[in-house]
């Protein structure tokens, strides 16, 4: 049987990796003695919080930016967000010398605001509901020529976050499995071409909330089911799947487990009073996962990959 098409090859992440290496960092992996007895088993950390912006959604948006003819690029950029790929998007579009323009509800905190002003975008207000985010960026596409971005289900964001999986496993070449959060999909979708391309016997799992288990409840179906009314400490996994992402994890995923609030929370502090570092609640979701009783009862693995995203 002939592999499925998706929207992104080894290759692309390949040619994102070169692309995008001088302007990003190469974060550290991490482990902990205390956490690998709580988990049962050996756990390995990709520290994307240490990326630029504190996020891997550094990755995407600049291999988007800098994969743009000159021509484009000089119509600039555009895309919404209130997140991490706002200011992600920002910071490319400025090491490029290209205009941003970054859609955000006028219910954004201010202080994500200011991050992406800071990194030189230009943020245009609207309504906070999709069909406003969505009818201002085309509105900003006519006008000004500009390439839309999308934060997670454009094919080279998608290209851009699997640079990290690449990048651990040459670290730590023996992983027995990887599991990252999920929320649109990209870093997930991202990871699963990469991985799989580096070894093809290598398990992917997500972590997701309870309270957003659109992936998890899509996969139990075989069919996407889009995210309706998230409520979760974890406010960077909110979105759905995208059109791109979902047929890549449905494919490749073998299993996403659901964690409470609380278990993101213990998990948060266990990674501060033990690691010594800090990472948002999104980030903490596949740890919570990792050190929940069902994936302990996994057999098979001795050695776990977790990319903390952010």
């Amino acid at each position: 049987m002939d592999p499925p098409m998706f929207v992104i090859t080894s290759e692309d992440i390949r040619e994102a990796r070169e692309r995008i290496s001088p302007y990003i960092h190469k974060t550290p992996v991490m482990t902990s003695s205390s956490v690998n007895e709580h988990a049962g088993r050996e756990v390995f950390f990709k520290c994307e919080q240490f990326q630029k912006v504190g996020a891997f959604k550094f990755r995407g948006a600049c291999n988007a930016v800098f994969r743009l003819s000159d021509e484009d690029a000089s119509k600039g950029v555009v895309t919404h967000s209130s997140g991490n790929h706002a200011q992600a998007l920002a910071l490319a579009a400025k090491m490029r010398n290209i205009p941003a323009h970054i859609v955000m509800p006028s219910n954004a905190p201010s202080v994500k605001r200011s991050a992406v002003e800071g990194y030189g975008g230009r943020v245009v207000q609207c309504e906070p509901n999709l069909q406003a985010r969505e009818s201002t960026c085309n509105k900003i596409v006519e006008e000004t020529g500009a390439t839309l971005i999308h934060p997670y289900n454009y094919p080279f964001v998608i290209a851009g976050q699997g640079t990290c999986a690449v990048e651990f496993l040459e670290e730590i070449p023996d992983l027995d499995a990887i599991i990252t959060p999920v929320g649109g999909g990209g870093l997930l979708s991202g990871v699963c071409i990469a991985a799989k391309a580096a070894n093809p016997n290598i398990r992917i799992f997500a972590g997701e909330p309870k309270g957003a288990d659109d992936a998890a409840r899509s996969m139990a179906a075989g069919t996407f089911i889009p995210q309706t009314g998230p409520n979760t400490i974890a406010d960077g996994l909110l979105t759905s799947l995208g059109d791109n992402t979902w047929p890549i994890i449905k494919h490749h995923v073998e299993q996403i487990f659901t964690v409470t609030d609380e278990e993101i929370k213990h998990a948060m502090k266990l990674v501060w009073e033990r690691m010594k570092i800090i990472v948002e609640p999104s980030a903490a979701v596949p740890l919570a996962a990792v050190l929940s009783s069902d994936f302990k009862k996994l057999q098979g693995i001795k050695k776990v990959g977790v990319v903390f995203s952010g």
